[in-house]
Parts: structure tokens; sequence; C-alpha cells
């Protein structure tokens, strides 16, 4: 396993960049981070890249490695062939700052608007009690080490900017289902809030986030799956409708997004609850850059609300958008694989006009 190997590296910043060949010497039993670290001190010394514990447990190292999204510290090299060459470049759903460093505040402003768990009023702290059952159900979502490596493989942003304004992505669906599997939170519109505000109708259940988590969780099986069906059951039942109708149960869930248009006219709700592909501002530049699909200057505003009947229920179509073919993630003028303008970060060839 010891000798020389070939790396393949983007390097540059947010105004460009390119794979720069490198041969650096390898040894048995190394990890690809391993192998970073040794080109930062010999041939690379201004190489930037992210990462902190290299046990797999921190999720700093995150890069994708001949194409997918992996932990750079869990990655061993004994899986690549002698004579392959290892490519490494930077999550792709991210704007890149510098080399395999990217900006991954998206996640952390989608993680703000998340509502917190809300413990019982009528229960001291010290006093709540769960059966293991319960504790046992969400355990698996906590093992989550936000690695991001499932937000940045989810289609529905990774090829789409404009979604990303109205998507939280797996990693906040999780959560969801988590907080609403909890026998102790008081909230009760989880489900709804999930498929308004989170965007939940936008995932097709692909399981490519289920396949790249370093900590096995089954996203999907068992927490965006779940999620979507509970919220089916809540919306389109028409056992439960009925009844709702019957028990006098129908009055519209309380969410945020319920809230602010009992109280107010929302740009949203302006347009009909159309979407704009730069999110909630509807800032012409923004706006421009969100249709090339690069945006590095985007705000990131609370989604738009999607248009709901007298009766508080959302459409068949579930959301509505400006564009053909919409309903779906990927409209129909849409070709794979996309051109290289259409990335997230500059590809070699992006100025290679074919």
């Amino acid at each position: 396993m010891s000798g020389k190997r070939q790396f393949r590296i983007w390097r540059g910043d947010e105004s460009g960049g390119d794979l720069q060949d490198y041969m650096v010497e390898v040894n048995e039993g190394e990890v690809v981070l391993d192998v970073i670290h040794r080109l930062q001190a010999t041939d690379a010394p201004d190489l930037a890249c992210r990462w902190n514990c290299k046990a797999g447990k921190c999720g700093s190292c995150s890069m994708e490695i001949n194409g997918k999204p992996r932990l750079g510290c869990m990655t061993r090299m004994s899986t690549f062939g002698d004579d392959e060459t290892v490519t490494v470049t930077p999550l792709r759903t991210f704007p890149v700052i510098r080399d395999l460093v990217t900006d991954v505040s998206f996640n952390y402003e989608k993680a703000r608007e998340t509502p917190a768990f809300a413990p019982p009023a009528d229960v001291a702290p010290g006093d709540y009690r769960m059966q293991q059952v319960d504790v046992e159900r969400s355990q698996e979502f906590r093992k989550c080490i936000e690695c991001f490596l499932c937000q940045t493989v989810c289609h529905v942003i990774r090829d789409h900017e404009e979604n990303k304004q109205a998507f939280s992505g797996p990693r906040y669906f999780i959560r969801a289902a988590e907080l609403d599997m909890h026998p102790l939170d008081a909230r009760t519109d989880r489900k709804e809030y999930a498929q308004a505000e989170q965007g939940l109708g936008f995932c097709n259940i692909t399981k490519c986030c289920t396949e790249v988590c370093p900590e096995h969780i089954k996203i999907t099986d068992n927490g965006i799956i779940p999620m979507k069906e509970r919220v089916v059951d809540r919306r389109y039942d028409p056992l439960v409708w009925l009844g709702s109708k019957i028990f006098r149960r129908g009055e519209t869930p309380q969410t945020s997004v319920t809230t602010a248009r009992q109280g107010s006219a929302t740009p949203g709700s302006a347009r009909g609850g159309v979407h704009s592909h730069a999110g909630g501002s509807h800032d012409s530049r923004a706006e421009t850059q969100a249709q090339s699909g690069v945006n590095w200057h985007r705000e990131v505003p609370h989604p738009t609300a999607p248009a709901v009947d007298d009766r508080g229920k959302l459409p068949l179509t579930e959301l509505t958008f400006d564009r053909a073919a919409a309903p779906s993630p990927f409209g129909d003028d849409v070709t794979f694989p996309l051109p290289p303008e259409h990335l997230n970060f500059a590809h070699p060839e992006q100025d290679n006009k074919h």
C-alpha cells in the first residue's frame, strides 16, 4: 500500500479555481485526511481544509471524494485502486470560502428557524418521565454529528439554489420527526410546520441522505417517511377530516405561518403564495443570480407559506411555483449532467462553452 499516489484537489476561492494534480506519499492504514495533512506539510502549505477530531465524531472534514460526499477522516485509502486518481473537491451545495472549506451557514440558519423542544408547562424540569421505548425511538436521530453530508447530497438544493429558501433539508426533517415523537413536547404543530415551513413536500425519498450518513442513521425510512405519513393522515385522510368536523377539531393549526397570515399580509400572500427564485426578498439582483444557479450574497428569509383553502388545508400540489413543471423539484427543462455554469462552485471547465 505504501508509495506515491496521484491526488487531484480543487484549489481556489469564491472567485474561481481549478483542479490541481499532486503526487503524494501514502502509507498503509491511512485515510484521505492523513494524505491532505501530508500534502499541507510538503507541497501545498496554503491548502485550506477544515477538520477537528479525526475520529468521525465532529463532522468537520466533510468533502467530496471522487464525487461522493464523505468524511475525509473516515475514507480509507485502501478503498481505492493503486493506480486510481483520488479527486477531492469541496461540498458542491454550499458556497466555497477557500479550497476545501465551504460556507455552511445555510444549515445554521435553518437550525435557528426550527422551533426548539417545548417542555410541558405543568411538569417541573426534574419530574420529566419517559418510557424507555420512547427514548430508544428517537435516540437514533440524536447520533447526528452535523457533518451536513445529507444536506449537500440532497438534489432538491444541490442542483436547485432557488429551493434553499423554502427547504430545510434532511438534517432538520429528522429533528422535526424527533420532536414530533417526543412524548413531553408540548407543541402539537410539528407536522404542519414541517410541511408549511420546512418544505417536507419537496423530498421525494430517493434515500441519498441515508446512503452518505456516516452514523448510519436511517434518515428516510425512520424519519422522513413516517413524518410524511403523519402529515398525510392529518391533512388528507377522509376519516380524520370527518372526525375534525364532527368533534370540532378542524381549526387551522397555529404555526408561525398561519399566525403571520392572520396577523398581516406577507409578500408571499400578496403574490398568491407564489415563490420567487430569490426567496422572500424578491430582489431583482438575487433573482438574476438564483436563475444562473449561483447566489453568493443571498438572504435567508423565512419560507413563503403555501396557499391554503378556507379550512386551512393544503391543496394537492402542496406548494405553488412561478415556473412550468415546478411541482416536482426538477422541471422538464432540466437536463443531466448539469452544465458547469450551473454548479455553485467554480468548475475547472466553467469558462469552456461547448
